[in-house]
């Protein structure tokens, strides 16, 4: 299981991005246009993943780039967010290599939307000559272990692809999802992801199904990279900067005694195709401190996923506002 955390679905982005502007009235009105408003984001989400689905693959995937790189353009707000994330985590850098590094995370962006849109397409006859699986034996070690596994990941290059490729390789997920305003919109982006063999578990009633995937050993993949509510997390040190985390993962790790097993998406440009990299589960901390407890362990799961990031600085997320909670009394990171 996947948690989708913002942005939500970057084509239902693109979709807002591309419907004209319908007027907000009052009464019936506004009931008519949110309507109306619906099935253009829907039309616009459709006609993109039917587009980029029946294109060759490269010349969706350079479309799809060149598309996202325009609507960066057309927003300034993410751009600039971009950059303050880049100062911010690599302060010896200069702005040539920050901007270059927002290019290549756009282009990944693009990417991914192409990969998405040929999701129908992607079978497990198919699926290896996109995806190649690295270090598998660590996840399948921890499946043996019989408690269920929780597969720790991030926003990094065509994150929708890598539980999709999992599933067709044979071990299917559950993903927690936080379900995108436009129901139309929402419905075709799960359909989409569940082509493969995952299953969706709406966010807002996850912990009793998450503890049953678990009890059965099942697999739970979770996004750990965003910013999180102060009710919601707790802080730890990301690039050396105190920033808000899912205290969600470690609790469910803590609780089930299931293993942790961080595995990302990177594209490899020697071979031409994504690799999924397992590494092997990470050892929990256990003080008998349930608090300290989580802080640790989350902190651990943050530091893994910092090294990645490290690694291969410009296909993570850059956009997303990493470090909007501050700890209370500190002044906000970001201005407008």
């Amino acid at each position: 299981m996947v948690k989708w955390t913002r942005p939500k679905c970057l084509v239902a982005v693109a979709a807002k991005m591309c419907h004209p502007l319908v007027p907000l009235v009052s009464g019936n009105g506004l009931q008519h246009n949110s309507q109306v408003r619906e099935r253009l984001e829907y039309a616009a989400a459709w006609l993109l993943l039917k587009t980029f689905g029946v294109l060759p693959r490269p010349l969706a995937r350079f479309v799809a780039a060149r598309v996202a790189a325009l609507l960066l353009w057309m927003r300034p707000r993410p751009r600039h967010a971009a950059m303050q994330n880049l100062n911010l985590a690599f302060p010896e850098w200069t702005n040539k290599q920050r901007r270059a590094a927002i290019r290549g995370m756009v282009r990944q962006i693009g990417w991914m939307v192409a990969e998405f849109a040929r999701f129908p397409r992607y079978t497990k006859k198919n699926i290896e000559r996109v995806v190649l699986l690295d270090g598998f034996e660590n996840f399948a070690a921890a499946q043996t272990r019989g408690k269920g596994v929780i597969f720790l990941t991030g926003h990094m290059s065509a994150w929708e692809l890598a539980p999709f490729a999992q599933a067709l390789y044979g071990y299917p997920l559950h993903f927690l999802v936080r379900a995108i305003n436009n129901p139309r919109v929402d419905a075709l982006i799960t359909h989409y992801r569940c082509l493969s063999g995952n299953s969706p578990i709406e966010k807002n009633q996850s912990a009793r199904q998450v503890l049953k995937v678990l009890a059965a050993g099942g697999t739970i993949g979770i996004l750990a990279d965003h910013n999180t509510l102060l009710s919601e997390g707790v802080f730890v040190d990301f690039f050396g900067i105190p920033a808000c985390t899912t205290a969600g993962l470690a609790r469910f790790a803590l609780h089930t005694d299931a293993a942790v097993v961080p595995g990302f998406l990177h594209w490899d440009p020697a071979l031409r195709k994504y690799r999924l990299c397992f590494e092997p589960a990470i050892e929990l901390v256990r003080t008998g401190d349930d608090v300290a407890d989580v802080r640790e362990n989350t902190q651990r799961f943050t530091r893994v996923i910092e090294n990645y990031i490290r690694r291969y600085p410009e296909q993570w997320l850059w956009l997303h506002r990493r470090w909007t909670t501050r700890p209370p009394g500190e002044p906000p990171i970001y201005r407008d």
